[in-house]
């Protein structure tokens, strides 16, 4: 691995964004049953994500902080003052606390290997290849990605979309600035040749090749909204998010993303997830990896 300059972005950035993580018990303001419902209500009508009575104290956890920034006594004050005519920029910051994904980089190596030896070794040349990946997190997939097309594709045109709803990780994301223990699944190969590693100040942290970084554009995208309008993609990478949304709102989801999924196009949900009475269009071809008809 080449090393990092020392202009590098500063921090150092692990996993984030998407759907829940872990439980965390809050100490010291009470989340009441009644205020949980309201918080409950607003993430699904925002994310379409369905949050679950075990997430309660999740929600107390993450969101009392907010309530002691603000000097506010009950979580109630807080649900008024993040849907209140000037709390956006705080329902933003709220909405970042309560959506996150675990992710690293070629989690489920398999849909990568699926897209080196069978998809792009079948690419024609010509329009850009466009790969989506729509629930991106802090980046890692979509790098991932990055990595396999200019690996097997080099100098031909091709495109890496990073899309989430999360404005704090999609910083992140763009930094492409990650801890050192994040690399344990990149290839070697890859590793040298896209990632510098940092030294001095910035030791124990590696940097997305600036060549690699500029070919992926990351946009902040709420999947559970109408999309905008974009050029039709490849292949679609849409991996474990489905899980957190009732089978209504996978519908509406995976129904706007195949819009824009061209005919003969590959799309990948996570190995415990399945579009099985989702979509009529996708034809299954290996587990959680299917192909628009």
């Amino acid at each position: 691995m080449r090393e990092m300059r020392q202009d590098a972005p500063d921090g150092r950035h692990g996993a984030a964004a998407g759907a829940l993580v872990q439980e965390y018990d809050g100490h010291g303001i009470t989340l009441s049953d009644d205020e949980f419902v309201l918080f409950q209500k607003l993430l699904y009508d925002l994310s379409g994500i369905s949050l679950a009575p075990a997430k309660k104290p999740l929600v107390s956890g993450r969101l009392e902080k907010r309530l002691k920034h603000h000097g506010l006594g009950s979580y109630r004050d807080y649900f008024r003052l993040v849907t209140g005519n000037d709390g956006k920029m705080e329902l933003q910051i709220a909405l970042d606390l309560l959506t996150t994904n675990e992710t690293y980089f070629f989690r489920e190596p398999k849909h990568f290997e699926f897209l080196r030896t069978r998809v792009l070794s079948a690419a024609k040349g010509g329009r850009p290849f466009r790969v989506w990946s729509a629930a991106s997190s802090s980046g890692e997939e979509a790098y991932s990605i990055a990595m396999t097309l200019a690996d097997v594709l080099q100098d031909r045109p091709w495109e890496v979309l990073g899309t989430d709803i999360s404005s704090r990780v999609l910083e992140k994301a763009r930094s492409g600035h990650y801890v050192m223990e994040r690399a344990k699944h990149i290839p070697p190969g890859y590793l040298s040749r896209y990632c510098l590693k940092g030294v001095c100040s910035q030791e124990g942290t590696f940097l997305v090749d600036k060549k690699l970084r500029g070919r992926v554009q990351f946009m902040q995208m709420n999947l559970n909204a109408p999309l905008p309008r974009m050029a039709e993609f490849d292949v679609i990478f849409l991996r474990n998010v489905l899980i957190y949304f009732d089978v209504e709102t996978k519908r509406r989801v995976v129904g706007r993303l195949l819009s824009l999924l061209k005919r003969g196009g590959y799309f990948m949900v996570g190995h415990s997830e399945s579009l099985n009475g989702i979509a009529d269009s996708l034809e299954p071809l290996m587990p959680a990896i299917y192909r628009k008809a």
